[in-house]
């Protein structure tokens, strides 16, 4: 049984990799039903770690029309149904949501794409740094004295793309349950990394942003807003930007008679200032900092990696992350609620490991799921 508030939700996933199994695997995280597509000729692979968890697979050959048809008995009950082709490609494959919407008029189909359906860049080939580059966000992030820093893809293909599509089809949801139509989603990951920019366009439309790589409050020009390396080669972040926060810094640092700490926004003295933290810093190591300042309001944190992250005890104590069936840790299904707690999720299953159960459900006979598995169009 699933939990979580979006339980009672079907989802059929057309396959892809990247920000479409992240919008569904959040999906399924909060008690969606989501049932995966995966290629036959992948069938007993495992299915891909995290990414995959909480759902089932069936493997269906979409390029045979008799693989369109089995999908489409699902679409036909489904609630949404989510894709990452090319534009123009579910069309061609009959399972585009003119087709899909002639069988469910209340469906939600949510597309994702890193140009979008439409624009003069909609077909060609991109990754997630041309999407950011193209957004602004890309110019926004690094040093002022060296390239742009590529943020993994995080700001394009996850939150601009995978998190603003889950975001775009419970938003459809909430409209198809009120009105009974569905509608079409298109999140295009270069539209959602602008979306993200809402705050550094705000201040530079107020005159409150400088255009310029390392040059602002929060992009790490100001000293009390960066990062700084320990005795033992690891970092320490300060976000010390609120006046009561930077007097906390520098008191517990005894540097309140520092000259260079006199005024905090005072341009000409963030060189000498930074100086003089990085001196601090460099004499400890990072752990014996966190320990520091622990408890403090100077919001002054370790740099931690991956392998770190799940150990540290306010990660643990909220459950942050859990360990995955593999033993190792990954992100526990966020954010949490109240009433209708998401469930553990189950791993991630094996490729085409529900296909005869799925299409038992959906209608199909026994009979012709044997001619289509004989047939290869499933696996």
């Amino acid at each position: 049984m699933s939990h979580g508030p979006l339980a009672g939700l079907r989802v059929v996933e057309l396959g892809g990799i990247g920000p479409l199994p992240f919008c569904a695997m959040l999906l399924a995280d909060l008690g969606a039903e989501v049932i995966r597509v995966d290629r036959p000729m992948d069938a007993g692979r495992p299915g891909f770690p995290v990414l995959h968890r909480g759902r089932r697979s069936i493997a269906v050959n979409l390029r045979d029309p008799a693989g369109v048809a089995a999908v489409l008995r699902l679409v036909e009950n489904a609630d949404a149904v989510i894709e990452s082709f090319m534009p123009g490609v579910a069309e061609r494959l009959g399972l585009g949501p003119e087709q899909c919407l002639k069988l469910n008029s209340r469906l939600v189909y949510g597309r994702i794409s890193g140009w979008g359906q439409d624009g003069p860049k909609a077909r060609e080939p991109g990754r997630d740094i041309n999407f950011i580059a193209l957004s602004g966000a890309l110019h926004a992030i690094g040093p002022a004295t060296s390239a742009p820093v590529v943020p993994l893809n995080l700001v394009g293909e996850f939150g601009g793309g995978g998190l603003m599509l889950a975001f775009g089809l419970v938003s459809g949801l909430l409209q198809a349950a009120r009105t009974g139509i569905g509608q079409v989603v298109d999140a295009a990951m270069t539209d959602g990394a602008a979306t993200l920019l809402a705050m550094a366009y705000a201040f530079s439309g107020t005159g409150k942003w400088c255009d310029e790589r390392g040059s602002n409050l929060i992009d790490g020009a100001a000293p009390f807003y960066t990062t700084y390396r320990c005795s033992d080669g690891e970092y320490i972040a300060v976000g010390a930007l609120e006046p009561q926060c930077y007097a906390e810094l520098i008191v517990n640092l005894s540097l309140e008679n520092h000259r260079a700490f006199s005024r905090q926004h005072d341009r000409q003295l963030w060189p000498a200032m930074r100086m003089k933290l990085a001196e601090v810093f460099a004499k400890q190591p990072r752990n014996a900092w966190a320990a520091f300042f622990e408890g403090t309001n100077a919001c002054v944190t370790p740099v931690l990696s991956l392998s770190e992250a799940p150990l540290h005890p306010h990660n643990a104590a909220r459950s942050t992350f859990r360990i995955g069936p593999s033993g190792a840790p990954e992100p526990a299904p966020a954010p949490h609620f109240s009433r209708t707690p998401a469930g553990d999720p189950a791993p991630a299953p094996r490729v085409g490991a529900d296909t005869r159960k799925v299409l038992a459900e959906a209608g199909m006979q026994d009979s012709e799921i044997d001619a289509l598995l004989n047939k290869r169009i499933l696996g």
